[in-house]
């Protein structure tokens, strides 16, 4: 069943057949560019704790590896501007920090001892505000098939389409 907030890919709608029978909506593409993946060695810094260095270590690479993954199909099929380096920045450390958080509630478990007894694990708090943001991020950047055709083209003034009236 459909979710009734969000609207179908156009995928989708041509694959059923358009049934109702709405215009469908390709999306916008934005002047593009190539996006150069940041220094992720200013975003986790360098640590003299061997346990943070570790952590951040393995945070640089997840969202270097998110980046490469990411940024080639935003570019072809969205139409990626340089205006949007800083959110897939953030949706990259949203990953790595997923990630992190993650592999600390693998170590440690659920419910850590703590002075005062046995408490939930602050990472699954940590992980669970990340995931919130990270749908964010992917319905902005429209990576779901839902987000894709929820972004609409700017109508066009008649008047002011030829440059030389």
């Amino acid at each position: 069943m459909a979710d009734r907030y969000r609207p179908m890919s156009a995928v989708q709608r041509a694959r059923e057949g358009n049934p109702s029978k709405k215009p469908i909506k390709e999306g916008v593409i934005i002047p593009r560019a190539i996006l150069t993946e940041p220094d992720w060695g200013e975003v986790f810094k360098t640590s003299s704790d061997p346990a943070v260095e570790s952590a951040n270590e393995r945070c640089r690479k997840v969202a270097s590896v998110e980046w490469r993954r990411v940024v080639p199909v935003l570019e072809a099929a969205a139409g990626i501007g340089e205006v949007d380096h800083a959110t897939v920045k953030d949706l990259c450390v949203c990953v790595a920090r997923i990630d992190q958080a993650e592999r600390d509630l693998s170590e440690r478990g659920l419910m850590v001892t703590a002075e005062r007894g046995t408490v939930k694990n602050g990472a699954a708090t940590i992980a669970a505000q990340y995931r919130t943001q990270l749908a964010r991020y992917i319905r902005e950047l429209g990576l779901s098939p839902s987000a894709r055709t929820a972004i609409t083209a700017p109508e066009s003034d008649d008047d002011d389409s030829d440059i030389w009236d």
